[in-house]
């Protein structure tokens, strides 16, 4: 199983990223997070670790509905940052809006789409996929 060098969680709601950082460190997959809680703090705060010449986190979870900077607008400032290192995407959100779905396959960048509640075993098989 491969572990995860570092995390960014891009969610507005603290129960939500309290619950995936737990299960994310019980579980040996990652030790090191960064959490927004919208995606213009996430734009802000990865453009910062671009410009300071550090690696931003391998792997992306991402919000959809969200005050100020939803995921959708932060995907489409995301795939303008410039970029050279692999980062894995998925949508974590409580929609189940088929046009959500579809739109999530529209960016080459997601990997995937995951339904709320995320629970152990949904990101155990995320890390199988990542293998």
């Amino acid at each position: 199983m491969t572990q995860i060098d570092s995390t960014c969680l891009i969610d507005d709601d603290p129960i939500f990223v309290f619950a995936v950082k737990r299960i994310l460190k019980s579980s040996h997959l990652s030790e090191n997070f960064s959490v927004y809680n919208n995606g213009k703090e996430a734009i802000i705060g990865l453009k910062q670790i671009i410009d300071s010449g550090k690696t931003i986190p391998n792997l992306i979870l991402l919000d959809l509905n969200m005050p100020i900077m939803d995921g959708w607008q932060f995907l489409d400032e995301f795939i303008k940052l410039k970029i050279s290192q692999k980062t894995t995407i998925y949508i974590v959100s409580s929609s189940i809006d088929p046009a959500d779905f579809n739109k999530a396959k529209t960016y080459e960048q997601v990997s995937d789409f995951i339904v709320k509640p995320i629970t152990r075993e949904s990101l155990l098989e995320i890390m199988q996929i990542k293998a």
